[in-house]
């Protein structure tokens, strides 16, 4: 990117127009008794050349006068991309979304591959003033030109040590590395044999501006050439620090994630009382100039030669020994499974006249559903006129999500009284003996409770081998 070229022009800014074949328009058959021969009849009708004209037309005619460069090859191609690609995102409809790119929460044009290659088209085209200052960078910290990385460290220096000049970092680099070379692009200097300069007078060259560059262009590649790279780097370290961070993250290993949990916690809270006390301005100093030194080639072959073989490795390999000695002595993960226990209602309805009158507990009563609620005479749905919800046999039953059975079966709930009372149930008798069912007082329903005890499911190592299967 050394020779990027300033002054390199040529882009295409215009999107790709597309043309609508519609098929189902008024001139399509409107009759059902040939359903094959309507569908070539609208088919040859849409490809028509009549039809690609008057569509060409309109769409060159609806837009701004800049997709006329495009040819129709480009246009039918489109067309047909986007019947095969879909608009929107999968799932967006009927589906619970939860990613939040979806187009449910954006508003943004949707997967378009010519729009994505005149997109590209026009990014690489300027995107090369990012790899200039890329490239820029990478001379700075690998140590290219030693001068330029002490001069950056000395400054970097006297802003720790004033750490209230630091607004004034954006304005020094607007003044000395655009406003000042624009200037000087107006105003040249003159030859090395000349010794008089003078910056006033009128301007003597044009200004200076960028442009993109040129699709066919040296810096053009240049910067596919760049974004290729840049794609790989970001890849590998994404990759990298996914396969060093995520195992000590996401309680794979449950111990070690609770123990790094439990530190980072005790040093949040430490630092949240001490924080004001310590000197960030030598703690910046020290390590801004210990990571651009680890820059320079020959402290990185001396460091990871001697110091890191002799020294840090051995250390590192002590403290990992000693923190999961640690963590297997005091980090306590297998307490029981939580228990909770389950309620279902069966619920009867009595059979024959529904009259208040007629009811007597030794009323016929078919059994009805098993449901969650108690379908007691107030209940909101019974008011609202809605149907009960449940099963219709004990074992179609299932535990709650992430639960499973402790209980090997159901058990009758024998204080129906307690239960009723402690839900402020009207509208009720409730049977003290006997099966300890709960009648309504018109006789319609009667209800009685079960119980069943559940424990929440354990993620063991049968799950993790059948996730990596």
């Amino acid at each position: 990117m050394d020779e990027f070229t300033l002054d390199a022009f040529v882009n295409r800014d215009e999107p790709i127009p597309v043309i609508n074949l519609n098929v189902s328009g008024n001139d399509a058959p409107t009759t059902a008794s040939s359903d094959s021969d309507s569908k070539r009849t609208r088919l040859k009708k849409a490809v028509s050349g009549s039809n690609l004209k008057n569509k060409l037309q309109h769409v060159t005619g609806s837009s701004s006068g800049t997709e006329s460069g495009h040819s129709l090859q480009d246009r039918l191609f489109a067309k047909i991309l986007q019947q095969v690609v879909p608009a929107d995102d999968p799932g967006d409809e009927g589906e619970d979304i939860t990613d939040i790119r979806s187009t449910r929460y954006i508003n943004r044009p949707g997967f378009s591959l010519p729009l994505m290659t005149n997109n590209f088209r026009r990014f690489n085209a300027r995107v090369g003033v990012a790899f200039v200052f890329q490239n820029r960078l990478i001379r700075l910290f690998t140590w290219r030109t030693p001068s330029q990385t002490l001069s950056f460290l000395m400054i970097y220096t006297f802003v720790c040590l004033n750490p209230y000049l630091l607004p004034l970092i954006p304005l020094v680099l607007t003044l000395f590395f655009l406003l000042v070379p624009a200037y000087l692009s107006r105003h040249p200097p003159p030859p090395t044999s000349n010794p008089s300069y003078s910056i006033s007078g009128p301007p003597i060259a044009p200004a200076r501006t960028i442009r993109p560059a040129s699709e066919m262009s040296k810096d053009f590649f240049r910067n596919m050439r760049d974004l290729q790279n840049i794609m790989d780097d970001f890849s590998t370290v994404h990759d990298y620090l996914i396969a060093v961070i995520t195992p000590y993250t996401n309680f794979s290993n449950e111990p070690f994630s609770s123990a790094l949990f439990l530190f980072l916690f005790a040093a949040t809270c430490l630092l949240f009382i001490v924080s004001h006390l310590l000197p960030w301005r030598f703690i910046a100093l020290i390590l801004g100039w210990t990571a651009i030194a680890f820059g320079h080639p020959a402290i990185q072959a001396a460091f990871f030669q001697s110091v890191y073989k002799d020294h840090v490795f051995p250390a590192s390999s002590t403290a990992q020994s000693w923190l999961d000695a640690w963590i297997a002595s005091d980090v306590v993960l297998d307490a029981p499974p939580e228990m909770r226990e389950v309620e279902i209602f069966e619920l009867q309805r009595r059979v024959g006249s529904l009259s208040v009158s007629d009811f007597s507990p030794n009323d016929d009563y078919e059994s009805w559903i098993f449901s969650p609620i108690a379908w007691e005479p107030l209940a909101p749905g019974r008011i609202a006129g809605e149907r009960v919800k449940g099963t219709r046999f004990f074992e179609d039953v299932q535990p709650p999500g992430g639960w499973e059975w402790e209980s090997k079966k159901w058990e009758l709930d024998l204080g129906a009284k307690e239960w009723v009372e402690e839900r402020i149930v009207s509208g009720v008798e409730v049977e003290v003996e006997g099966e300890r069912w709960v009648y309504d007082i018109e006789g319609e329903w009667r209800r009685r409770r079960w119980v069943r005890t559940v424990r929440r499911k354990v993620y063991g190592n049968r799950d993790r081998e059948a996730d990596k299967g």
